[in-house]
């Protein structure tokens, strides 16, 4: 094991880099711009976001245009909120899937088969192919690693906007997914040690 600053990291036996299999993202599916409008409208009306007395200090002639306008750009904004979700969830779901496709990958290598052993140390949990990630500095187009792994570990299909509240949109899904990658990273026995990221190549595809 080698120790460096407050990480420990796996020694792997010899000295050649180990080829995983690809990180294949799938795209966001594409959904219908006109029904997700109409579903966050549906949103900000049910929940009175736009408060009334909010426009006195509009002209009695223009607050029903400005009313409606502020509720066109609430409801873009959830618009904009849900796609990045999605998107999210997306980055996790094919995060997942390229974990299971490395845990076969190391089953079938002599000298990969014990690192994944909790009964022999160090071993390396399934949050140390995020950790790899991490480590390899992949780009996500803004997508938050582990709030992508905790959001896809949440849902197993994104659900549609009118499933949501507004709060969850604009405040909730961050600290939920957070929350969820935190207890998984947190199932494997401790101590937990991370894979020597130069000892490892892959590539990403977007699909």
């Amino acid at each position: 094991m080698k120790i460096v600053g407050g990480r420990r990291f796996i020694e792997i036996p010899g000295s050649f880099t180990h080829e995983l299999p690809p990180l294949l993202v799938r795209s966001a599916p594409k959904k219908r711009l006109d029904k997700v409008m109409d579903m966050a409208q549906d949103i900000v009306e049910s929940e009175d976001l736009i408060d009334d007395l909010a426009l006195g200090d509009i002209s009695l002639a223009t607050a029903p245009q400005e009313h409606e306008r502020r509720k066109l750009d609430l409801a873009l904004n959830l618009v904009d909120q849900y796609f990045a979700m999605v998107a999210h969830w997306q980055w996790g779901d094919s995060i997942l899937e390229w974990i299971r496709q490395c845990e076969t990958t190391f089953e079938l290598s002599q000298n990969l088969r014990p690192l994944l052993r909790a009964d022999v140390w160090p071993h390396a949990g399934r949050s140390s192919f995020v950790t790899l990630l991490a480590d390899k500095a992949i780009n996500m187009d803004g997508v938050a690693l582990q709030q992508a792994v905790g959001m896809r570990l949440t849902f197993r299909q994104p659900p549609p906007i009118n499933c949501f509240s507004n709060q969850f949109l604009f405040y909730l899904n961050h600290s939920v997914s957070a929350k969820a990658y935190e207890t998984w990273a947190a199932m494997s026995p401790d101590p937990v040690s991370a894979l020597p990221p130069e000892r490892f190549t892959f590539q990403v595809v977007t699909m």
